[in-house]
């Protein structure tokens, strides 16, 4: 049996396609060899090449930030999933989507006590490793830990994961209500009672639970998480993630932070890109037009040249709708597809995907239209098809 992960042994051509490629869209050919791209033409097509008919060809698409696996782990509140079924679902809606490099947004503690993350993390971690090894995974998988800064048990959950040679990124987060996501309480009224089925008078008791649990464990956590990423002999780096004001930004700055995940106002963004950061943005928040929290629209932001990059958070396959949408809001599309490829990839140090051009893995896919909407009709990895 031929393993899933190994590069195509020999060359091939795709002719009459749309190439996007980091500064243009160019109808040609692209040839690939040994599992990378080998030449880019503008020749219409070749004797040999396979006709695509004018659909896109376009980078596969790289994720720094998706939870979508949760979902598949609890697929309904206080249903768990056996974890490996669970990963392959995951990996095969992943690919499906366009997505050929991900970051799988594991959450370390919650501000729920009975959360499918705190009760599956060590398994749900173990059970990618053994997926990957077993050459079971399509997508390429890394980690990306979401830290719940006001977690008791923080440090002694994410220490153990610091060694992990698939840790590409760790984010600072903090969803005690009545601040940053949540500083809309109304909203997270209506989250929690949908999502995790609690009750009025729970979400009412928790509140000052966690609020008090926020004062006790928040600021010792972050600190010594940020000590901790520093000190590795190649230093983690970190993302901040729902910052609200500027003196959230310059807090993520003070401790080193790269990027801002999904700053929830116009004002957060601004001194995000000030400082130098990277900002990351939900597609799905793109795809609906507005936050489902409340909180500023990508649009918005994207409008305002304050939006680097998309990520599917929990839903995979607005990941390249939400590109192709950037195009309303003034991105080219070589810019829009940039968001979702070249750009994340080089966040985490990955420069050997993310853009069609020669020498680099032969990641692609096969796009077409369809009423507006992108189609994904087919999936490579290291030039061999995938989906």
């Amino acid at each position: 049996m031929l393993s899933i992960h190994s590069p195509a042994s020999t060359g091939f051509s795709i002719g009459n396609a749309r190439i996007v490629t980091a500064d243009q869209v160019l109808h040609g050919t692209l040839s690939v060899r040994d599992g990378l791209f080998a030449e880019l033409s503008s020749a219409a097509n070749g004797s040999s090449a396979d006709d695509w008919q004018g659909d896109y060809l376009l980078p596969g698409m790289v994720e720094l930030h998706t939870d979508n696996l949760e979902k598949h782990l609890m697929p309904r509140p206080k249903v768990q999933w056996p974890v490996l079924p669970a990963i392959l679902a995951h990996d095969a809606q992943i690919v499906a989507a366009g997505i050929t490099t991900v970051l799988d947004a594991i959450g370390v503690g919650d501000i729920d006590p009975e959360s499918v993350r705190t009760q599956t993390l060590h398994a749900c971690v173990q059970g990618l490793r053994s997926a990957q090894q077993a050459g079971l995974l399509r997508a390429d998988h890394y980690l990306h830990l979401r830290l719940e800064l006001a977690e008791a048990d923080l440090l002694s959950l994410f220490t153990p994961f610091l060694q992990d040679d698939r840790l590409r990124l760790v984010s600072l987060m903090d969803h005690t209500p009545g601040q940053r996501q949540w500083a809309d309480l109304e909203h997270y009224r209506t989250y929690v009672t949908g999502k995790r089925g609690w009750s009025e008078q729970k979400v009412e008791q928790m509140l000052g639970v966690l609020y008090e649990r926020q004062q006790q464990h928040a600021s010792h956590n972050r600190r010594a998480v940020v000590r901790l990423c520093r000190q590795q002999p190649y230093p983690v780096p970190l993302a901040a993630h729902d910052d609200t004001t500027s003196d959230h930004v310059l807090e993520g700055v003070r401790d080193g932070v790269c990027m801002s995940e999904f700053p929830t106002t116009l004002q957060a963004a601004r001194s995000a890109r000030e400082h130098g950061l990277a900002i990351v943005m939900g597609a799905p928040n793109r795809v609906r037009g507005g936050s489902h929290s409340g909180n500023v629209s990508a649009s918005e932001l994207a409008r305002h040249g304050l939006l680097d990059m998309l990520s599917s958070d929990y839903v995979p396959s607005s990941l390249l709708h939400g590109a192709f949408l950037l195009q309303q809001d003034g991105y080219t599309l070589p810019q829009a597809i940039a968001a979702v490829s070249r750009t994340p990839a080089r966040q985490i140090g990955l420069h050997d995907r993310g853009e069609i051009a020669t020498g680099l893995r032969a990641d692609f896919l096969r796009v077409r239209c369809i009423d507006e909407v992108p189609v994904v009709l087919g999936v490579w990895k290291q030039g061999r098809q995938i989906a």
